[in-house]
């Protein structure tokens, strides 16, 4: 199967199971928790409109416990070695989510996915939360490949892989369903030959 979380981190029970990554000085990366549940459902609420543009499950976290059974399904499929699902701290406060939305051991291939809040925007947090999480996935779980997938007109989340030399690799058209359209996917790769070669 490959390597494992569990073998960079101590598996005790779940509820005391951590995962942290301090990035630099005012960036950390945590593994998500169920104390999380609040300050990550406020900062969605405040930043829906904002999010909404690109994320297509806005509509269905409206309350607290949508946010809840998010963070269940998050550890439970850390739990089972098939995600990392982190809350991005920054100067300690909560700002977004990033992480390993899936991860292919067969292939050794990670998919990343991420969002920032509003307010946190234009900091450079996310450019340097995608480069640790890339750093991780190819020089400790020592897989071969990572992926970033973004709709191919929200310019602002392809900045990110264009900007740590990702390749594009294409276009998928019509991949996702947002609300009432749907939109085409832009995939960028990173081998670990060519992160390792920079």
């Amino acid at each position: 199967m490959g390597f494992s979380f569990l073998e960079f981190i101590e598996p005790i029970e779940l509820e005391d199971t951590m995962f942290i990554h301090a990035i630099d000085k005012e960036i950390t990366l945590k593994l998500i928790e169920p104390k999380d549940a609040g300050a990550i459902y406020e900062l969605t609420d405040k930043s829906r409109d904002y999010l909404r543009e690109w994320l297509p499950w806005l509509d269905g976290t409206t309350k607290l416990e949508d946010t809840e059974d998010y963070i269940k399904m998050s550890l439970s499929a850390f739990a089972n070695n098939k995600g990392l699902t982190t809350v991005i701290q920054y100067n300690e406060h909560v700002v977004g989510i990033a992480g390993f939305n899936q991860i292919n051991w067969a292939n050794k291939t990670a998919y990343i996915g991420y969002w920032l809040g509003q307010d946190y925007q234009g900091k450079g947090i996310m450019i340097k939360v995608a480069k640790a999480l890339t750093d991780y996935a190819i020089n400790h779980l020592q897989l071969n490949k990572v992926e970033i997938r973004a709709a191919a007109e929200n310019k602002k989340s392809r900045g990110i892989p264009e900007k740590l030399g990702f390749v594009n690799e294409g276009c998928i058209r019509q991949a996702e369903w947002l609300y009432d359209h749907y939109v085409d996917s832009v995939v960028y790769g990173m081998l670990a030959d060519e992160w390792r070669n920079r």
